[in-house]
């Protein structure tokens, strides 16, 4: 394992690393997921970075090999209805766990993006504020996760046309207002949300 800041892959235990991150906290509509990826030092993959900072068909790309090249990668989720029980916060956490423990790898430590970590058995973790943009590792989870998660609400869109959940995949814009105004909301949406909650006031159509 190099330092903190180097890419993390197997420590000179033999233990993999991992690198976990998460995408879809703020958005009004749909799951938060969560990546984790153990990338292999012998494998380097150049231009790894925020995922925010890619534009859409780099992400795709990188995605791609990065399920490729890494020793292990696994995603986790925690759906709309566990959102609005525990809170976006504690889900993401639980996403974040549930990516980790479906590693196909022996994970001993896992670098998380952000202030907080979930509690994971047999796993020690560390809290990278920005580390999405400082270790490798945490930049291809949060590759594999918007990938992931953008695709679903692409989908999302066929299903219930009229809100564009192919351009704003979920988030706050003046569209997706003027949507869950005028059609309410979805099955989709967050009603622990305040947006959504005045939505609700309007007649659904789902």
């Amino acid at each position: 394992m190099r330092d903190l800041f180097g890419e993390p892959g197997v420590g000179a235990n033999g233990v993999d690393v991992a690198g976990v991150d998460e995408v879809g906290r703020g958005p009004l509509a749909g799951p938060v997921v969560a990546g984790a990826v153990v990338l292999d030092p012998r494998r380097g993959i150049k231009g790894l970075k925020d995922s925010k900072e890619l534009e859409p068909e780099r992400r795709a790309e990188l995605a791609t090999v990065i399920r490729e090249r890494a020793m292990a990668w696994a995603l986790g989720r925690a759906e709309v209805v566990e959102i609005d029980r525990i809170n976006i916060l504690r889900a993401t956490l639980v996403a974040m766990r549930r990516a980790v423990e479906a590693l196909a790898a022996e994970v001993r430590v896992a670098y998380i993006d952000g202030n907080m970590a979930p509690v994971i058995d047999g796993c020690a973790t560390v809290t990278v504020i920005g580390g999405d943009a400082k270790i490798p590792a945490i930049s291809a989870a949060s590759i594999i996760a918007k990938v992931a998660r953008d695709a679903e609400m692409v989908c999302a869109a066929e299903r219930f046309p009229g809100y564009g959940f192919e351009s704003h995949k979920g988030y706050a814009t003046a569209v997706h207002l003027a949507a869950l105004k005028r059609l309410g909301p979805t099955p989709l949406h967050r009603r622990s949300f305040a947006p959504v909650g005045d939505a609700r006031m309007q007649p659904a159509l789902f």
